[in-house]
This record gives structure tokens, sequence and C-alpha cells, in this order.
């Protein structure tokens, strides 16, 4: 069974996704160690592990008999670009109300 292509906002939507994620940043961890940390069987926890790999969010790397999940920055560089576009639309607003209200101060 294919796993469903999602978008970065899709993938990081999943709370025990999210808090993967959070995991991850202190450290990598074997899929084992990952599943230590949720109430969800081991195939639910490999299924949201499948979805972030899908997504670039983590690299999976074998060492020894064991699988590390790392995290890795392309999943995150979408939702930086998303983040970016409307930081830049604000602050643009924002520069336009300030030239406003300069303007009627003087």
């Amino acid at each position: 069974m294919a796993t469903p292509s999602l978008d970065a906002f899709q993938v990081i939507a999943d709370p025990s996704r999210r808090q993967m994620l959070m995991l991850l940043s202190k450290d990598s961890l074997t899929i084992n160690n990952l599943a230590d940390n949720f109430d969800m069987s081991r195939p639910a926890v490999s299924k949201h592990i499948k979805i972030l790999y899908n997504a670039g969010f983590i690299s999976i790397q074998d060492i020894g008999r064991e699988r590390h999940c790392i995290l890795k920055q392309d999943g995150f560089n979408e939702l930086q670009k998303w983040i970016d576009f409307f930081d830049k639309f604000w602050l643009t607003k924002l520069k336009k109300l300030e030239t406003l209200l300069n303007k009627k101060i003087k």
C-alpha cells in the first residue's frame, strides 16, 4: 500500500509527528527508541516515520543493526518559504502604515 504524498503542512499537522520532530531535535533516535515515546503500535510509529521521511523532514541511517532517524532540513525549507512570504507581506503592510501615520503627524 502506497503512502499518500502530503505537503509539509499536512505532515506537521499531526501532533505525533510534531512530537517526533521535537524528540529528534535533541538527538538522533533509533526507530525503536522513538516508538518507546508513544502509546501506539510499532507499525503506526513506522507509518509516521515513513511520512516524515518521504516529506524530507528526516533521514534514516543504518548504523550496525539499527536504523537511526535524523532530522533533515529539506522538509522545513518548504515551511520556511511560506512563512518568509507572509513575513514580507506583513512587513510591507506595516511599513505602509508607518509611512501613512508619519505623514499625518507632520
